[in-house]
């Protein structure tokens, strides 16, 4: 259905990745067998239907990240190819420009890049794992940051189109690689990757430690764990357990305090723990668009008052912090 052979060519050229590369084929095909949504050849069929331009210039280096083409394209042209990008709705992460299509998605993912671009090590040649990688719009900000190889983990096939639709526009050869699969596809101990990147999972995990322990064997020693997660105010070992909903999400287990965090990765071995960013999540942020007509923010917060959620619990703030395994 999909080729992976580039992927497993290169992931058996690199010593730590043969035993995944060896598992890989495996796991991709008991995942279509046990699960293939309903749409997903549908959207396989949109992609293939796109028209192939020219990428003359693609920038992946500003909050917009964009291909644009030497090639004229009318503007009946512009509003054909619109109609093929809004039928894979709803784009949460982004933004992107194809060819002059602005599409608007949920979250506005280049604030959080820009908080962390910065401060983390820099990804010039390094192996790149992000976890829950959404339509892999931070892996694409990763290639434009010099990295040398970047996997995306998600287990959603909308996303997965989303992701093989923007590789349509820019190319099959940026060494950037989406696999549908959760982080449970990673053999233990896998000790791969110079830098890996879990945003916006950690509150969807039942147990948080384990999910720490898992992102920990995926790092090589001394390799950079880039974690952004829900926090809440309050002191060290307190930690919010939402009864039902959080924000009308059902899957939110563990909000803790940033000081309660700190004290989970230094319990699962994480050494150099430092956050870098503490921001209260706004409607300017995540909001619904023309490309996400769904509920967003404005929606899951108490109307009388936003520094609540319905539920009436803490509005969502997020921390990003930096460790490394030793």
């Amino acid at each position: 259905m999909i080729d992976y052979q580039t992927l497993l060519e290169i992931m058996r050229s690199h010593e730590p990745m043969q035993r995944w590369a060896s598992m890989l084929p495996g796991q991709l095909k008991q995942r279509f067998d046990d699960y293939l949504h309903g749409n997903l050849s549908d959207w396989l069929q949109i992609i293939r239907a796109l028209p192939v331009i020219p990428a003359d210039h693609i920038d992946l280096n500003t909050g917009l990240i964009s291909v644009r083409s030497s090639q004229r394209i009318s503007e009946k042209q512009r509003f054909e190819l619109k109609q093929q990008l809004l039928k894979l709705s709803p784009w949460r992460k982004g933004p992107y420009d194809i060819h002059g299509v602005h599409i608007e998605t949920e979250w506005r993912s280049d604030w959080k890049w820009d908080r962390l671009k910065d401060q983390i090590a820099p990804l010039t040649g390094r192996k790149v794992l992000d976890i829950g990688c959404g339509s892999g719009y931070h892996c694409w900000r990763m290639i434009g940051a010099g990295a040398e190889l970047v996997i995306g983990l998600d287990p959603s096939q909308l996303f997965l189109a989303q992701f093989l639709m923007i590789r349509h526009f820019f190319g099959e050869h940026w060494p950037v690689h989406f696999i549908p699969l959760g982080i449970e596809a990673l053999p233990a101990d896998l000790s791969a990757f110079d830098t890996v990147f879990s945003m916006g999972v950690l509150y969807h995990r039942r147990s948080p430690l384990d999910h720490l322990l898992e992102l920990k064997g995926a790092l090589r020693p001394d390799g950079e764990l880039v974690l952004d997660t829900l926090v809440i105010d309050g002191a060290e070992g307190e930690s919010l357990v939402p009864r039902d909903r959080y924000s009308k999400m059902r899957n939110v287990w563990f909000i803790p305090t940033t000081a309660t965090l700190e004290g989970w990765l230094a319990r699962c071995g994480y050494n150099n723990i430092r956050v870098i960013d503490v921001s209260v999540t706004t409607v300017e942020e995540q909001h619904a668009t023309e490309w996400m007509q769904f509920e967003s923010l404005a929606d899951y917060l108490d109307p009388k008052n936003p520094e609540k959620t319905v539920e009436g619990y803490p509005a969502p703030k997020r921390v990003i912090i930096l460790a490394n395994r030793p």
